[in-house]
């Protein structure tokens, strides 16, 4: 079923992509972003402290969370032909191999402008323990309704 302005109503939520986190989807991300940190990839690294903080081991790149929150996003918006515009997101909790997330959001206010519409979401990515390990807010921009003839 295809989401639409109209049918939209506060506090409606949207559900993304379960993902399993391991060593390989890890170093995959690594390989597309470039980016080699040895959090990501050393466990020896990771056995040391950091100020007040001790990991424990590898941790996920909080980037892949934005990635599977743009995902439900797009996945939820892009059939009705509206475009996610903002991502704004902190991380709260690392996510280490075995851990298993889930983009989820609840809709929080609609507004309608001059030229367009809008929906404003809160976003969060939930662990196997419905902890959030990643929180933050979007928007998507709707289409302007369609005039009749």
């Amino acid at each position: 079923m295809t989401t639409t302005f109209d049918g939209i109503t506060i506090g409606d939520t949207i559900n993304g992509p379960t993902f399993s986190v391991s060593r390989e989807s890890i170093r995959l991300f690594c390989d597309g972003s470039l980016d080699y940190n040895p959090l990501h990839l050393d466990d020896n690294y990771m056995k040391g402290n950091f100020g007040k903080t001790n990991f424990g081991g590898i941790i996920m790149h909080g980037m892949n969370n934005f990635g599977l929150i743009t995902r439900m996003l797009t996945d939820w918006a892009y059939p009705a032909g509206a475009i996610h515009r903002r991502l704004e997101t902190r991380w709260l909790k690392p996510v280490k191999p075995g851990d298993t997330i889930k983009p989820t959001g609840i809709i929080k206010a609609k507004q309608v402008t001059a030229k367009s519409r809008w929906v404003l979401i809160d976003v969060m990515v939930l662990n196997q323990n419905d902890e959030k390990v990643a929180m933050g807010e979007a928007m998507v921009e709707f289409p302007t309704a369609a005039k009749a003839a």
